[in-house]
């Protein structure tokens, strides 16, 4: 059984799959679902690959997964070669390992156990692949939901292989995420020679308390699923065209909210802009919401991962919503319910990212043991 899993998990991990390129994972996956029978729809748009892929009629399951990964960074600084799966100490390495390669893997052989077991199975199972969620998404699940929604397509219970785990497996499983939204302002200024700051307006200076008060913004309190929203300022630089006796002409932000549905997008803009006329900032801003957030309240496939969790594990995981954004936001409107549910996330997006192959076998053996909970 660990064998089979690990096996398709390097064979994955081989294929130097970076974000938006599938360059055949997709394939491999394809092959097996149609040698047990399942209707196979490749959706692919520009760069990125997508498939829709189902088996049987009545109450659905979707797993939702992505083949593609980062870049692998700097390569001297990988123990092992990146894309050239490496086992040590039973510990599986390489790029995609966790994120989410190994999920994949052991969704689909958790599948086929099920099917050669259960042939005759009441309800649908199906699995919806991209090759765009690391990178800027808009050819990949996006795309594709907006399709299944013209379609009045409906899906019972998304079953997400995001790497939610913390400490160990199963500790942590998800049922939302929060939004995103980023902002680029430029602060303006008058340029002038350092030495003479009575001719110029330096805008660094003149933004310094509101950048103080920018950075402990309060919006909500948060609640039992989400934590408060909180914005962070992520680069500030005055420009190239400037020397170190030049005061800059302007100033240039940028900062990212991660919100809750507690708050909306246009009462965070509000917000921010009632601080700028606070503070007499001459400036301009431009605002893009990358992702809404989205709540599945715990219901039937909570309780049953749950329970399928503690099963293999002994482990009772707590259910959180933090972390960055998923594709499952783009199903909200398709699904009765979404859970998030995989490896541990501790070396994700990392050099030498990994994964403990016991873990890829008892991820597989709760997948396994959900698919028995709804459909036997």
């Amino acid at each position: 059984m660990c064998t089979k899993v690990l096996n398709l998990a390097q064979q994955l991990i081989n294929i130097p799959s970076i974000s938006p390129r599938d360059l055949g994972c997709q394939e491999i996956l394809i092959q097996r679902l149609q040698s047990y029978g399942f209707f196979i729809e490749k959706m692919n748009f520009n760069d990125t690959n997508n498939f829709w892929a189902w088996k049987g009629f009545g109450k659905s399951i979707t797993f939702l997964g992505h083949t593609d990964v980062v870049p692998a960074g700097n390569l001297l600084n990988w123990t092992t070669p990146p894309f050239v799966s490496t086992i040590k100490n039973g510990v599986l390495f390489g790029r995609g390992s966790v994120d989410m390669k190994g999920s994949i893997a052991a969704m689909l052989i958790a599948v086929e156990n099920f099917l050669n077991k259960n042939p005759n199975h009441n309800g649908r199972i199906s699995f919806l692949i991209t090759s765009d969620e690391e990178s800027t998404g808009k050819n990949g699940i996006k795309k594709v939901a907006a399709i299944l929604k013209q379609r009045n397509e409906r899906i019972n219970y998304c079953l997400v292989g995001e790497p939610t785990s913390e400490k160990v497996l199963g500790d942590c499983i998800k049922n939302g995420r929060r939004g995103s939204l980023s902002a680029e302002l430029k602060i303006y200024g008058k340029q002038g020679h350092v030495a003479y700051p009575n001719l110029a307006y330096n805008p660094i200076h003149y933004s310094a308390l509101f950048l103080a008060e920018l950075s402990t913004l309060s919006f909500d309190k948060g609640n039992d699923f989400f934590e408060p929203t909180k914005l962070q300022i992520s680069k500030i630089f005055s420009g190239k065209n400037y020397t170190t006796n030049m005061i800059p002409g302007e100033l240039n932000v940028f900062f990212n909210i991660r919100f809750s549905p507690l708050v909306d997008e246009k009462t965070i803009i509000n917000i921010i802009n009632k601080l700028l006329i606070k503070h007499s900032l001459q400036h301009s801003i431009s605002w893009k919401c990358y992702a809404k957030p989205f709540l599945s309240v715990p219901n039937n496939l909570c309780r049953i991962l749950m329970t399928s969790i503690y099963n293999n594990t002994g482990i009772t995981p707590v259910i959180k919503t933090n972390g960055g954004t998923s594709d499952g936001r783009f199903l909200f409107d398709l699904s009765d319910e979404i859970v998030e549910f995989g490896l541990l996330s501790s070396t994700i997006h990392q050099i030498n990212e990994c994964v403990n192959i016991l873990d890829l076998l008892q991820l597989q053996n709760i997948y396994y043991d959900v698919l028995n909970a709804l459909f036997l």
